[in-house]
């Protein structure tokens, strides 16, 4: 921040100076003024091409900051695009799943036993057919359970065949899943950099506004040199002014005395030329003034 002006360095003049003052005084006044107000406009110069150069680094800010903004604008943009996407996908996948779901209830697939588990029980059953000595009623109820479940088991593998796309539909759904799962995990990266290029912004704002101020303030220092120059500059020519009118009282006095001492060598060669008509002697210094005055 440039210093405020050292007014004890400034020069002043009064109607009162220029009533009073000698020529000669006037005359360094003047130069004091002058010299005074080439200092002055060079601070109001400085000053102006430090503002100058000060709005130049607000511009450079703002632009820096409009940059951000533009490129925050283009990722938010791109951030509403992969959510409308990764929603789209979702929708998608959760039909593909509601009807997994709902083929599965029409086929009873997970009401009771899985396959696994009856085939494994219809093998537990069969060992102890084979190995344990069992009465006829329990060896008829054995058979009975291995005859039964053996039906449970059928029953189970003709209605997974019935369904056999399920599996497809559901591993159809989890790409899809997995591809909105993508397309969620671009949304969070993108408003991630979006965010950071918004904070980037008020930041660059915030510094536009703290060089703006200082221009603001640099501009009323130039105000200030640049106003104290012009009085100066106004004081020097009143000065000037003066000057040339006692320059033109002196000549007008001047060319006065002038005007009286050549009347009054007119008048004397003009008595001296009288004595000569009349038969005066003239010495040499009488007839010189005869001579200068054309009267001989």
């Amino acid at each position: 921040m440039a210093d405020s002006i050292d007014e004890s360095k400034n020069v002043s003049v009064t109607d009162d100076d220029l009533e009073t003052k000698s020529k000669g005084e006037l005359i360094k006044l003047a130069g004091q003024l002058r010299d005074r107000r080439n200092d002055l406009n060079q601070m109001a110069s400085e000053r102006a091409s430090s503002r100058d150069d000060l709005n130049a680094k607000t511009r450079e800010k703002v632009d820096e900051a409009q940059e951000h903004r533009e490129k925050r604008d283009e990722l938010n943009q791109q951030v509403q695009e992969h959510k409308e996407k990764r929603n789209e996908l979702n929708a998608e996948a959760n039909e593909l799943f509601d009807e997994v779901e709902e083929q599965r209830d029409e086929l009873e697939l997970d009401e009771g036993k899985d396959i696994e588990q009856l085939e494994s029980e219809i093998e537990d059953l069969e060992f102890k057919q084979q190995t344990e000595v069992l009465s006829a009623e329990d060896e008829r109820e054995l058979i009975e359970k291995i005859e039964e479940k053996r039906e449970k088991l059928a029953e189970k593998k003709e209605k997974l065949n019935q369904g056999g796309d399920l599996e497809e539909i559901k591993a159809e759904a989890e790409e899809i899943r997995s591809e909105a799962s993508k397309h969620h995990q671009k949304v969070t990266e993108l408003a991630d950099e979006a965010q950071e290029h918004h904070n980037q912004m008020i930041e660059a704002y915030r510094e536009a506004d703290d060089i703006r101020d200082e221009a603001d303030e640099m501009h009323e220092k130039f105000v200030e040199a640049q106003e104290a120059a012009d009085q100066h500059h106004e004081d020097f020519v009143r000065v000037q002014k003066r000057l040339r009118e006692l320059d033109k009282k002196e000549e007008e006095e001047e060319r006065e005395a002038r005007q009286e001492k050549e009347e009054a060598a007119r008048e004397e060669a003009e008595e001296i030329y009288q004595k000569f008509k009349e038969g005066e002697t003239l010495d040499t210094e009488d007839l010189m003034k005869l001579q200068k005055t054309g009267l001989l």
